[in-house]
């Protein structure tokens, strides 16, 4: 029963972008707050919390149209209201003039620190913290973090629950919380303050809350993968606690921020792209294949992803970026990624499908741990529906390409014979490198065309009879939401360990 209810939350998200997600857990914060002012609960005016707010929008703003004009790349629109968004919940609402001229110069450095403060195009730090923390020691003027207060506290709360199930960083905002408050809790110990109060006030009237959902997640400063994800989580979770400090210097939570980024930064790759379009390939009825060059080499694992951003008009609530895994193999020379498209698409997937080899591309964030692991010997399943079977074109192309035999079994559901993608490289592993292929037809009434093929979805009773030694195997689970959790289910109820299952999903919204 509650996984239907969570299916349903899961729907609903995934019709967002994560950004608009951010955009409108952010202003639905600010609206909040304006409300617990005009009672009184909060000691800013409604006045001076919207005022300031739309003041750090106009200040980015404009510091972004003069650098976009000036330096002639994109501009992110959402990536600015963003940025104006977090500075306005952190720095103290007001109009006085030094308010006004602290806002300027934080929402100025912000927006500068993207186009300045980068390598290969991707900035290092995270804006808003890298703004504060130089005010705090250029000119003396600090970011309070009025976001976390008793009052709010519960509203950052879901808003960020939201937000974490949406990006699918669970282990790493909980990783950050849990050490956090643990290291809080061993500092007070030592400092001979009652930890239960400690922990009260870091929970309820602290940034921690704020920083582990919104700051900490941002993707551009973030790790790609979920080890190291967890490892930049417990960086930052123990450095968190105000009483850390280097002589003079105390931490803050900026500050633990930049510390995390460069930790990120070291152990991230950092690639930015601009991959030129060479081709469109319709792969089945509804799903094209799009073909780039990339303008410089770089390195990936088959089956990890990276955010492609198609700058347009009139861009709706999915917005102008998208993830998707690389269907290409890292020993091709051309970047490829399969793209399934549906009656009445998002803005992003139309413009897409209309672009040419002059569109303006972006290609950032590589990512994601979906990859072969190191056990060359390891029995591997790799099971997928629909346009969720990219993740195992790109990983059985590079064996091909490698000439690397594994024990792999490959099953894949469509509705029918004419859904299937990238048949040929799959038939191409089963005669070169004995990899045993399974395709299943859902649709009722779909026709068979030859004894590869059976009718029905992907049971636990099919796995069983296709796979030997299926105990003993990891399971790799690639489509839509609704069939991975399924599969899950049913591979854990079969007495496979979690440990052996890997997961990832496409959302069904485009």
């Amino acid at each position: 029963m509650f996984g239907k209810y969570l299916d349903k939350l899961d729907g609903l998200l995934d019709k967002l972008s994560m950004y608009k997600l951010l955009i409108y857990y952010l202003i639905g914060l600010l609206a909040v707050a304006i409300g617990y002012s005009a009672f009184g609960q909060i000691h800013f005016s409604p006045i001076e919390i919207a005022g300031s707010a739309l003041f750090l929008f106009v200040v980015c703003w404009l510091v972004n149209q003069i650098f976009y004009r000036t330096l002639r790349v994109p501009a992110n629109g959402d990536s600015t209201i963003i940025t104006a968004l977090i500075l306005s919940l952190i720095i103290s609402p007001g109009l006085a003039i030094d308010n006004l001229l602290f806002m300027t110069a934080a929402g100025g450095i912000a927006i500068a620190s993207k186009y300045l403060l980068t390598y290969r195009n991707k900035h290092i730090f995270n804006p808003a913290a890298f703004a504060v923390v130089l005010t705090a020691y250029a000119a003396h003027q600090s970011a309070s973090w009025w976001i976390g207060n008793p009052h709010m506290m519960w509203c950052v709360l879901i808003g960020g629950l939201l937000l974490m199930r949406r990006i699918r960083r669970t282990e790493m905002v909980l990783s950050f919380l849990a050490v956090s408050l643990a290291a809080t809790a061993l500092y007070a110990q030592f400092a001979n303050t009652d930890v239960m109060t400690t922990l009260h006030n870091t929970i309820f009237s602290s940034a921690l809350l704020f920083m582990g959902f919104v700051m900490l997640t941002e993707p551009q400063t973030s790790p790609g993968t979920k080890q190291n994800q967890v490892l930049y989580s417990i960086l930052t979770g123990a450095l968190f606690s105000p009483r850390i400090h280097l002589g003079t210097i105390f931490s803050t939570p900026e500050l633990d921020l930049l510390i995390g980024n460069v930790f990120a930064y070291i152990v991230n790759p950092r690639i930015s792209l601009q991959p030129k379009l060479l081709r469109k390939l319709n792969v089945t009825p509804d799903t094209m294949d799009f073909e780039f060059k990339p303008d410089k080499k770089f390195d990936y694992k088959p089956g990890q992803y990276m955010e492609f951003t198609l700058p347009h008009e009139h861009t709706d609530l999915r917005g102008q970026r998208r993830f998707f895994t690389l269907a290409s193999s890292p020993t091709e020379e051309t970047l490829r990624i399969g793209v399934k498209f549906y009656p009445n698409g998002s803005s992003y997937k139309k413009t897409l499908a209309a672009i040419d080899g002059q569109s303006l591309l972006g290609a950032t964030n590589l990512g994601g741990d979906f990859t072969l692991p190191n056990d060359k010997q390891r029995n591997l399943v790799f099971i997928a529906g629909g346009i969720g079977v990219t993740p195992y074109r790109s990983m059985i192309k590079y064996l091909l390409d490698t000439n690397e035999k594994r024990p792999v079994t490959l099953l894949y559901s469509a509705n029918t014979a004419e859904d299937i993608a990238y048949m040929d490289v799959f038939e191409q592993a089963r005669n070169i490198l004995g990899i045993n292929v399974n395709y299943t037809l859902t649709r009722q009434g779909a026709q068979l065309p030859d004894s590869r093929f059976k009718a029905g979805a992907i049971t636990p009773e099919l796995i069983r009879s296709t796979v030997p030694d299926y105990q003993n195997a990891t399971f790799y689970v690639s489509g839509p939401h609704g069939m991975v959790v399924a599969i899950e289910k049913a591979l854990r109820q079969s007495g496979i360990p979690l440990h052996h299952i890997k997961t990832d999903f496409f959302s069904g919204y485009a």
